[in-house]
């Protein structure tokens, strides 16, 4: 038997699919091409690998602090346990995100071989991948390196490529990678295509742990050095484990291509490629996501509440509200609560220049959706103005906020659904629907749902400053910083 270790990669913002994607709620957690997730597509998939030879273990996540509940919330729904969640306390990219994994996994078990991939593509035929991860994974077994590369079926300019050849053994062994290219301009990518042999860098990668830390080793040893000094200094909270923040924050930024892979051709490192032909995209602009989606016979591809006339290969996802297009081409527009892009399908690569734009300025629509995800459950913002906001709160059964207290605002509480549990002051108040209360500025308080169905509240809040950072935590569930 052959032990295999997923690391799922679920760093990154996402910026190309803004409105949708933020930084808060980036686009490896949204439903983009189904019922599920990106995440959690990817997450079935490598679970999938188990049996014929394979005992899959449970995944490694490496994430950072701020999307970690909303990780294990979606591997909850989808029935599937993690071994542990690394979190990153600062990005540095994916070659120290793998050292981390790698260092666990040897502590854990025994030297099992890593199946890692990022969290944010999407696999049309999971037959076909499933296949050609097993035969990365044997290979990997008996040492080598295996990279996925996708066959391209037009010239992409927004990937890197893998130049390989086929062998006697490419059956089993995969084909042997002779060297990796940047992306490339038009001309060449329809070169690279009319000659064959090149594909697609998925950023899928298969190998056993002790021979991703030696080939650092070889190549970065900088790298390697810095992340085991940060493991070293790792708490561990439940699934939780996090690397001394110092430490990490010393470590170079790289990724795992630019540190080791590019390297290994013509090294004592044998790297192979297994090619994939599954349906395979990385959904990095919202022409990507078009690409994948179903469409109707005019080419558009519509989510949501849309009624449109005279017009072909758009896309078009309404989340809140009616959304019409007359007459128009080529065009793809997101409606959200708070905000609403407009783009030519041509340029979407450029939607992270708005992004920018928001961030440069001070803007929040680039971090955060209307609506906020919570380990306790969420909030919405529904209307704001001079000295208010009301919100719409939604805690999960048995859950509860932290105690608190707020130095700028006071807080009405109106229950709409199920039974609020209140602690204000040294008082403790059972309130159920159409009930209501008060907390004063300054006022010590918790809300918590005792029961087996969603607690809803509106929340009004009214005062001189109305900023989520007014707030003094006393305690905490969720491990959350004290202010």
């Amino acid at each position: 038997m052959v032990a295999v270790l997923p690391v799922i990669l679920c760093g990154g913002s996402g910026t190309r699919l803004w409105p949708l994607s933020r930084a808060g709620f980036p686009k490896q957690f949204l439903c983009l091409t189904g019922d599920e997730s990106l995440f959690q597509q990817a997450a079935r998939r490598l679970a999938g690998l188990d049996g014929d030879g394979l005992t899959v273990a449970p995944p490694y996540i490496v994430s950072n602090e701020e999307h970690r509940f909303l990780a294990m919330e979606q591997l909850r729904e989808t029935c599937i346990e993690p071994g542990a969640a690394l979190l990153e306390p600062v990005g540095r990219n994916t070659a120290p995100a793998l050292t981390l994994a790698a260092l666990a996994a040897q502590e854990s078990s025994n030297d099992p071989v890593l199946v890692v991939t990022p969290a944010d593509q999407s696999v049309a035929d999971t037959v076909a991948f499933t296949a050609a991860m097993r035969q990365a994974v044997l290979a990997a077994a008996d040492g080598a390196i295996v990279i996925l590369g996708i066959t391209p079926d037009r010239p992409e300019t927004g990937y890197g490529y893998i130049k390989a050849q086929t062998s006697n053994d490419a059956a089993t062994a995969g084909m042997i990678v002779e060297r990796f290219v940047e992306k490339p301009d038009v001309q060449t990518a329809q070169a690279y295509l009319a000659e064959g042999g090149y594909y697609w860098n998925a950023g899928m990668f298969v190998l056993k742990a002790s021979v991703w830390l030696a080939a650092l080793a070889r190549f970065r040893p900088d790298i390697v050095q810095a992340t085991r000094a940060a493991w070293e200094k790792r708490s561990t909270d439940q699934k939780f484990v996090r690397p001394g923040r110092a430490e990490f924050e010393a470590i170079p930024g790289e990724s795992i291509d630019y540190a080791v892979m590019e390297h290994c051709p013509g090294s004592d490192f044998p790297i192979r490629m297994v090619a994939l032909d599954a349906g395979w995209n990385d959904l990095g602009a919202w022409e990507a996501v078009w690409n994948t989606l179903p469409k109707d016979g005019a080419g558009n591809a519509h989510l949501g509440d849309v009624i449109t006339t005279g017009s072909r290969n758009t896309l078009v996802q309404a989340t809140s509200r009616l959304v019409s297009l007359v007459g128009v081409s080529d065009l793809v527009v997101i409606e959200t609560p708070d905000a609403v892009l407009v783009a030519d399908r041509a340029h979407s690569q450029d939607v992270k220049i708005i992004v920018n734009a928001l961030s440069s300025s001070g803007r929040e629509e680039h971090v955060l959706h209307r609506k906020v995800h919570r380990p306790w459950g969420w909030y919405d913002s529904i209307d704001e103005g001079s000295r208010f906001k009301v919100k719409r709160i939604q805690v999960k059964p048995k859950a509860s906020l932290s105690l608190q207290k707020h130095h700028h605002r006071a807080e009405h509480w109106i229950v709409v659904k199920g039974t609020a549990e209140i602690t204000r002051g040294s008082e403790t108040l059972l309130l159920t629907e159409n009930q209501s209360t008060y907390i004063p500025l300054g006022e010590a308080h918790r809300l918590a749902n005792p029961g087996i169905i969603p607690l809803e509240i509106i929340e009004v809040q009214s005062g001189s400053y109305l900023g989520e950072d007014d707030i003094v935590r006393f305690e905490d569930n969720y491990g959350r910083s004290k202010t």
